[in-house]
């Protein structure tokens, strides 16, 4: 009788045992389908481009901005996660190039020669490029740049705009890496005035009432989309979900937030 009550005892404990077993594989199954983790995808951009990108010191170290806004809502669609790193804008590319990064929004304009280097989504946004100076030695044309140094931001399509110029009028051409670095060398006399996008001049305005500025008149905008290495996977993904975001006016509201409704 005890050796029968042993055996029908040992019998319970191998079955007890046999379903703790099954019940933890199955939980680590469960787990593992519901808890899996989206793929990260790493992004950069050159936080110095309000309202595109900029760092909010009053609220932290966090960057923030239409773009970082932009890609949080591609990424959701996408079904991935991005990890933001700031660098230097005229890394940008060659980041993607050495494939140390995935993607970059960065009011990046899709000119043909970077496009010979990485792939592009559709445009996402429009701007025109703006000359900006102090208010006490205020440049208000194209004719007032000769003889004078200007800035531009190293990499920028804003280069180029220094560049058509000075097939115009005699001028100097600084390059900066950032546009804060710009708007401290005019307001230090080292340059007398910068080439920048309106929207991001625009922020500058706001907040020092030493700058002004006039719009360059030009027959073509420069438009800002998304980089990618050449070649990825990811831009047919990302450029689907972006026309998307057009069509259903996710994209209009993003301008709303952060232009003021400027399309």
């Amino acid at each position: 009788m005890k050796k029968l009550s042993l055996f029908i005892i040992s019998i319970l404990m191998i079955g007890l045992l046999a379903a703790c077993g099954t019940a933890t594989e199955e939980g680590n199954e469960t787990s593992g389908s519901e808890g899996e983790s989206k793929k990260v995808l790493k992004m950069a951009t050159s936080a110095d481009y309000p309202p595109f990108e900029y760092i909010d010191t009053a609220k932290g170290s966090d960057i923030i901005g239409f773009d970082i806004d932009l890609v949080n809502s591609l990424a959701e669609k996408t079904g991935y996660e991005v990890e933001v790193q700031d660098m230097d804008f005229n890394s940008l590319i060659p980041a993607l190039q050495a494939k140390q990064i995935d993607l970059v929004l960065a009011g990046m304009t899709p000119t043909p020669e970077r496009a010979e280097n990485v792939d592009f989504t559709d445009i996402y946004y429009t701007a025109n490029h703006m000359i900006v100076s102090l208010k006490d030695n205020e440049v208000k044309s194209v004719e007032e740049l000769d003889g004078k140094t200007v800035g531009v931001q190293l990499g920028s399509i804003q280069e180029e705009k220094a560049a058509e110029i000075a097939e115009q009028v005699s001028l100097k051409v600084e390059n900066r890496n950032k546009i804060s670095e710009l708007i401290q060398e005019l307001k230090s006399g080292r340059i007398d005035a910068a080439i920048i996008e309106d929207t991001v001049a625009a922020g500058y305005f706001e907040k020092d009432d030493q700058l002004a500025g006039f719009t360059l008149e030009s027959s073509e905008e420069a438009g800002s989309a998304i980089a990618f290495q050449k070649g990825s996977e990811y831009t047919e993904e990302f450029n689907t979900a972006l026309n998307e975001m057009k069509e259903n006016g996710e994209l209009d509201e993003l301008i709303i937030k952060w232009f003021g409704g400027k399309e």
